[in-house]
């Protein structure tokens, strides 16, 4: 399967969200990728739920939101309901991950874990069937422009390993520091979602770094 890329909305110009928004949707980019952070879990707030509804009606991409937030299960209803089609949760965050997957699950989104660059991929083994998709931050989270942690191939490695070993169908998602240096290389390393920030919206022309980095 080819690699999807997936734009976050974190390095757009938030005075002008919604023109953000329409050259995604008007982009071979099958997903917008939407970071939420409550400056709690990481030193950063970003934005939450009035944006993501307000958003929802100009595009039809699928909201692939990341929740960079405590206490996390007490908001998957409110997503649901404004427009999240994926959901991923950080493993770092949740006590009860197990039920907080299943309840991503039963209101009506698919469930993702992400899992921060000092966390290990074995964390992941008894969860990992359970789950649509694994989010490898290749950054620590909290600011877009960060530099890209190179040990980050190894972790792919281990993940597309755990994944065929466990039988899991899901999706492998890289986010942090990716551009046109290094898409090529985590796509083959086993990556099948690049979530590109400022290599996107910083780039000259946004459109064509989009088609740049899913080819």
């Amino acid at each position: 399967m080819p690699h999807l890329v997936a734009p976050s909305l974190l390095s757009a110009d938030f005075a002008d969200l919604k023109s953000a928004v329409q050259l995604v949707d008007q982009s071979p980019a099958p997903w917008l990728h939407l970071d939420v952070m409550d400056g709690v879990f990481v030193p950063n707030i970003s934005f939450g739920l009035p944006v993501i509804k307000a958003i929802r009606p100009h595009t039809r991409k699928v909201f692939d939101v990341h929740l960079m937030i405590v206490a996390p299960e007490k908001f998957i209803d409110a997503f649901s309901d404004a427009g999240a089609d994926r959901l991923t949760v950080h493993y770092e965050a949740c006590t009860h991950l197990h039920r907080t997957v299943q309840a991503i699950r039963a209101a009506g989104m698919k469930p993702g874990v992400a899992i921060n660059p000092h966390t290990p991929v074995a964390a992941l083994a008894d969860i990992i069937t359970d789950i649509d998709l694994v989010c490898v931050m290749s950054v620590n989270p909290g600011f877009g422009g960060q530099k890209f942690i190179p040990h980050t191939y190894r972790k792919l490695a281990e993940l597309r390993a755990l994944r065929e070993e466990r039988g899991s169908s899901a999706l492998i998602e890289v986010d942090g520091g990716v551009g046109l240096e290094n898409a090529r290389e985590l796509a083959g390393s086993g990556a099948d979602v690049l979530v590109a920030g400022n290599s996107v919206f910083n780039a000259v022309d946004p459109a064509q770094a989009i088609r740049a980095l899913g080819a």
